[in-house]
């Protein structure tokens, strides 16, 4: 997926698919000026679509992959 990195905050729990209510991970900002929150599978999904629809694509389904700091050595 084609990613724009924006000033804008972070996602966090609170953001919720508008699709499914699952955790949000990407934020399609629209050419029209409305904003969309989908979780990594829908993002997947609809991503041909969203493309011709968006002006800035805020991409954070790395974190899912990402190990946390403070994971242990026998987690990672």
């Amino acid at each position: 997926m084609t990613t724009v990195l924006t000033p804008a905050s972070p996602l966090t729990a609170a953001d919720r698919c508008d699709r499914c209510g699952a955790q949000a991970y990407l934020r399609v900002v629209l050419i029209s000026g409305g904003e969309l929150l989908f979780c990594a599978h829908h993002g997947r999904k609809f991503e041909p679509e969203l493309k011709k629809i968006a002006a800035e694509i805020q991409d954070e389904t790395g974190r899912l992959t990402d190990t946390p700091a403070s994971a242990g050595s026998d987690e990672r």
